[in-house]
């Protein structure tokens, strides 16, 4: 009888602890969809890693005899509410490697980025949803890039850490709706891009819109960044994002005769399109899906390269036709953790 008592006790004492926990995250939960007059921290993301390896021996079907793929993916998002002012910040990573037998296993990359943005707002009186906001955003890479399209692509790299880095500083307008909805609009926008000498040295017209010989550029223009997120369910998040950039000061590069070598003007705007859908499959495993879409008349698309005879090659890339977009798609099976 007095086991049973005190069994009684520790429930009737813990219920209202349960309670508590559960306000707590309903409250964090109504945070992402509205805005409040409070004080609290808000996080969510999703973080997973993927490995796939293959083996054949004597396969009459033929394929890679042995094989590597390493992907990992972060995306995760920390906001500060104090009362009226929020401070947000988004960190976006990925980076994969690939191991074949027939390279040698010397590795390869398959996806390599970092994408930082952090803004702080303050609420407008005249309305709950419009912030004043200072935006800074940085994007670069982590290790050095090749075309590995190339016979003998390990002879030159085409980018590397903080070449390029794209670093964003912008003041303007949000429409913020919780932490899952955010529409941010700036019509005065600096902009500085930086590269190595050793890339900007290697195109007659720089590279990344860096100027020939130049470790930087500086850029002037407009910024539109649209972010979305929603819970489908407990298990299951889809995550969007659309960045555009017009450059008020871009005009046409010449060479030292005067003659254009590229054209570019405001019109030409960069484009960063996003998406990633994860699904926690179980308590340990995690299906991720990205998409990303990129366009920046700064990096453009040769479907040929020159051989060492001087001759004009194509190369053996299976889409050559897409043009100057940049594309990538990952799909990641793996350890997968969602916060």
């Amino acid at each position: 009888m007095k086991k049973q008592l005190l069994f009684l006790f520790c429930l009737i004492s813990s219920a209202p602890i349960f309670a508590q926990i559960n306000k707590v995250d309903d409250v964090k939960k109504s945070l992402q969809t509205e805005n409040k007059d409070t004080v609290a921290w808000v996080h969510s993301g999703v973080a997973s890693i993927g490995i796939n390896g293959g083996f054949l021996h004597n396969w009459a079907a033929g394929g890679e005899l042995a094989s590597l793929l390493v992907n990992g993916i972060f995306s995760g998002r920390l906001d500060r509410l104090n009362h009226r002012d929020i401070w947000s910040n988004n960190l976006d990573m990925t980076y994969g490697l690939i191991y074949n037998y027939s390279t040698g296993f010397v590795p390869r990359k398959t996806d390599d980025r970092i994408d930082f943005t952090s803004k702080y707002g303050m609420m407008l009186d005249t309305t709950n949803n419009i912030f004043l906001t200072g935006l800074f955003n940085f994007k670069s890479q982590f290790t050095k890039g090749y075309d590995y399209s190339l016979p003998k692509w390990d002879s030159m790299s085409t980018s590397a850490f903080f070449s390029p880095a794209f670093f964003t500083l912008a003041l303007g307008l949000e429409y913020r709706k919780g932490s899952d909805i955010s529409i941010f609009l700036s019509p005065a926008a600096a902009r500085v891009i930086t590269a190595d000498r050793y890339y900007t040295l290697s195109n007659p017209e720089g590279m990344f819109g860096v100027p020939y010989g130049k470790t930087y550029a500086k850029q002037l223009g407009a910024y539109f960044s649209g972010r979305y997120t929603v819970n489908i369910n407990k298990n299951m998040i889809y995550k969007t994002r659309l960045d555009l950039y017009s450059n008020y000061l871009a005009k046409d590069t010449k060479d030292s005769t005067g003659a254009v070598i590229k054209k570019d003007n405001p019109g030409n705007i960069n484009v960063l399109f996003d998406n990633l859908f994860s699904w926690k499959v179980s308590k340990v495993f995690t299906i991720t899906l990205g998409l990303t879409l990129m366009y920046d008349n700064n990096i453009p698309y040769s479907k040929t390269y020159i051989d060492d005879l001087g001759n004009e090659v194509p190369k053996n890339e299976p889409g050559a036709d897409l043009g100057w977009m940049q594309i990538k798609q990952v799909a990641t099976f793996g350890l997968g953790y969602k916060f």
